[in-house]
């Protein structure tokens, strides 16, 4: 009888730990921006209408709470309808992207060293004008993920009918609970960028190439449109549900770009205008 209790208490420790250590662990591969101290600060380019700065700058608040690195919302760069990367930072853009079924996506360039090199946020209005989506707390959640993702974040959990864990970087039918980070996504923010690299990726300049440092093939960099599903190149990843997906597309020369697809509720996608 106490060989079974002992065997049952250490089996329940080992799934505690389990549950605990998958939690935590929700970095997006090991890729991370390079740069030679800490904190570091990273642009954020404002191509938004409206409706949209307030929530940006909420999101920008909150992950100046880590102790790793800071954000500051400066002009955009790009046309919010193509949301074009700028190398050294990130392009946050909305637009009526139409009804392609993705509520939010989020895309990193990586360079041959895992270090990520530009980033871009498209938020899909077509959707965030309907009933649905056209909360504060929707706009908060998405816009906070999405550009966690840009910081080499992942989800923490991505089963929608699960209990809200408190964290945008959390799935959730209830949007409520869920419209910052937490502290287990400023803890892991530590742990990824708590060395330091020989090199910065972060805020370069475009002196004499817009791909100066990592030059990848300019024609497939260019012509990539990411509010199109086929340029999102190979799906390596979707959550059960379908909700979430992950895509995987190689430019050439050591660098590729991930896409985050964060998908609307299949009905919703169904009788959007």
């Amino acid at each position: 009888m106490r060989k079974a209790i002992y065997v049952l208490a250490i089996a329940t420790l080992l799934v505690g730990l389990f549950a605990t250590k998958a939690n935590a662990d929700h970095a997006w591969g090991n890729y991370h921006w390079g740069r030679t101290a800490n904190p570091f600060t990273l642009k954020l380019g404002d191509n938004l209408s409206g409706v949209w700065d307030s929530y940006l700058a909420t999101t920008s608040n909150d992950w100046n709470l880590s102790s790793v690195l800071d954000t500051t919302m400066v002009s955009g760069r790009t046309n919010p309808r193509k949301c074009g990367p700028t190398v050294g930072r990130a392009e946050v853009c909305n637009y009526k992207y139409g009804q392609n079924g993705w509520l939010g996506v989020a895309s990193i360039w990586i360079n041959s060293s895992s270090h990520i090199t530009k980033g871009t946020v498209k938020l899909n209005d077509t959707y965030f004008n309907t009933s649905t989506y056209n909360t504060a707390a929707w706009r908060n959640l998405v816009m906070c993920q999405e550009v966690g993702h840009i910081f080499g974040l992942d989800h923490q959990d991505e089963n929608f009918n699960n209990a809200p864990l408190g964290s945008c970087l959390d799935y959730s039918n209830d949007p409520n609970p869920n419209q910052h980070p937490n502290q287990h996504d400023y803890d892991l923010l530590e742990e990824i960028y708590t060395h330091l690299d020989s090199t910065s990726t972060v805020n370069q300049s475009l002196v004499s190439s817009p791909f100066r440092g990592f030059v990848p093939p300019a024609p497939l960099s260019i012509n990539i449109d990411l509010d199109n599903p086929r340029d999102w190149g190979k799906e390596i990843r979707k959550s059960v549900d379908r909700r979430s997906s992950l895509f995987v597309r190689e430019l050439g020369r050591g660098e590729k770009v991930f896409t985050f697809v964060f998908w609307a509720d299949p009905e919703e996608s169904s009788h959007s205008r």
